[in-house]
């Protein structure tokens, strides 16, 4: 099977040059044209999606070559774009920055190979005029395998700066799609290296949104680049499925065993089962536990596969939010807390005691509960001094330290996720530190930046720093959804 939807690259070449703001704003100009759009973002990102949902009216999806694997990437990337005219993926670092000491892997430049896309490079003018020309030129020369289709000058100072870079770039052979002013007006404030997230702002996001299309608008070739666009190769392969892959999951990611962590099974345990492999037979509905995610301001991060997949796998998902609803929705059989920033709403998040004592009674019932960083930090007894649902024995704090980058896993012991010895890879993005990093069952052995072990199980509770795509590993999912049905 093939399919052909219009598609393009949004890159550049660093942090900073103004993908977010062109991809952004570049997804509601198409909209605004009627046309259906797909908007995607590479790498393991929460934030961008968000502020992508805004421009398209439709879910902002990762493709993430490191926690998916190379493979999915085009599948995961027909799924989200299913019914749509034309889809636009927004970068991230540097064109040719990936995954740390494994290469491309995961860059920018990785995953338009994967989806055989043009790139459309956005370059921060700001600073230079006929040495764009070289910069530009050696983008497009590096990998041949890359095709820039044509550039978009962002901060260009006036009609002489514009008129010296466009001469510059006719010797390049990459034509100008875009010229773009400084614009006060669409920045947006950042923290810890990306956006505030559209739910902290979302008035303000709105009309972030619409003055990111009204200059992409006026300073873009939507014609051009609807064009280049339609010269993106077919792409062979079925889209992913939710239903699918939960009743018959794909082989799990290559993890080579030299890098360090080998845990053992627990003593006196059995071997390990095969990762991925179903556990028995698929229980049949209408057998549908609840199971509840958290969401609000305080928890924003997640990705939308993961719902997709519990669904798929026989829950029935209702979202809450931990800042304003005192119990958690009736009938829950498990919770599901993702990331976020609940050091900026610690003060709400405690003083929701009601909420903070029904967490901790479904912890204490055995049902599974899986917490990542931000749902770590609510789990400890205390984040920052105040106090939090306590349902492990551990203290959560800021630091001035960020924490960053990509983590090979394996599961130490069985819990509600994984059976010892599974293998997903992570992200770990955060500034704080939880005291013990570990509980007597870990969660995870981490293979990298150095072997270590993090994170708690105890009872049905799996938390950690870990954050994962279950798309890798659909067994998460349904495993989840089993324990619902039977603890």
């Amino acid at each position: 099977m093939s399919a052909s939807v219009p598609r393009l690259v949004i890159a550049a070449p660093s942090s900073g040059s103004g993908k977010t703001t062109v991809a952004t704003g570049l997804m509601a100009a198409f909209a605004a044209r009627g046309l259906a759009v797909s908007p995607h973002k590479v790498g393991p990102d929460y934030i961008d999606p968000g502020y992508h949902a805004l421009a398209t009216g439709r879910v902002g999806r990762n493709l993430d070559a490191y926690l998916c694997g190379p493979d999915l990437v085009g599948p995961l990337f027909l799924h989200g774009a299913r019914g749509c005219d034309i889809a636009v993926v927004e970068g991230v670092m540097g064109l040719y920055d990936g995954a740390a000491g494994e290469g491309e892997l995961a860059s920018t430049a990785h995953v338009a190979k994967l989806l055989r896309a043009p790139v459309v490079l956005v370059v921060d003018a700001s600073s230079q005029s006929r040495s764009v020309a070289a910069l530009v030129h050696g983008f497009a020369s590096w990998d041949p395998e890359v095709r820039v289709g044509g550039v978009i000058l962002n901060k260009v100072a006036s009609d002489r700066h514009e008129e010296l870079l466009r001469e510059a770039l006719e010797q390049a052979g990459v034509p100008v799609l875009g010229v773009l002013r400084r614009a006060a007006q669409v920045d947006t404030p950042s923290r810890h290296l990306g956006l505030v997230p559209v739910a902290e702002r979302h008035a303000a996001a709105v009309e972030a949104v619409a003055a990111m299309a009204a200059q992409v608008s006026d300073g873009c070739d939507l014609d051009a680049l609807t064009g280049l666009a339609r010269s993106a190769g077919a792409l062979s392969g079925a889209a992913w499925d939710a239903a699918e892959v939960v009743s018959s999951p794909p082989p799990p990611l290559p993890f080579p065993s030299s890098r360090g962590f080998a845990p053992s099974p627990p003593p006196g345990g059995s071997a390990p089962r095969a990762p991925g492999r179903p556990e028995g037979p698929r229980p049949q509905a209408p057998d549908r536990p609840v199971v509840a995610v958290a969401g609000g301001e305080a928890f924003t991060f997640s990705y939308a596969e993961h719902t997709e997949l519990l669904a798929a796998a026989g829950a029935d998902v209702v979202a809450f939010d931990p800042l304003r609803d005192e119990e958690l929705p009736e009938g829950t059989s498990g919770l599901v807390i993702g990331g976020g920033f609940p050091e900026v709403y610690a003060t709400e998040l405690s003083a929701n005691a009601p909420l903070r004592k029904a967490v901790a009674g479904l912890a204490e019932s055995g049902a599974p509960v899986a917490a990542e960083c931000a749902g770590l930090l609510y789990l400890c007894r205390e984040l920052d001094g105040l106090p939090m649902c306590g349902v492990l024995d551990a203290g959560a704090r800021m630091t001035e330290r960020l924490t960053l980058g990509y983590r090979d896993a394996v599961a130490v012991g069985d819990s509600v996720l994984a059976a010892a010895g599974t293998r997903l890879r992570g992200h770990e993005f955060h500034r704080t530190v939880v005291e013990p990093g570990s509980g007597a069952e870990p969660a995870w052995g981490v293979r990298n930046p150095r072997p270590r072990v993090e994170g708690f199980v105890q009872r049905g509770v799996h938390a950690s720093y870990l954050h994962t795509h279950w798309a890798s590993e659909p067994g998460v999912a349904r495993r989840f959804v089993e324990r619902c049905r039977t603890s």
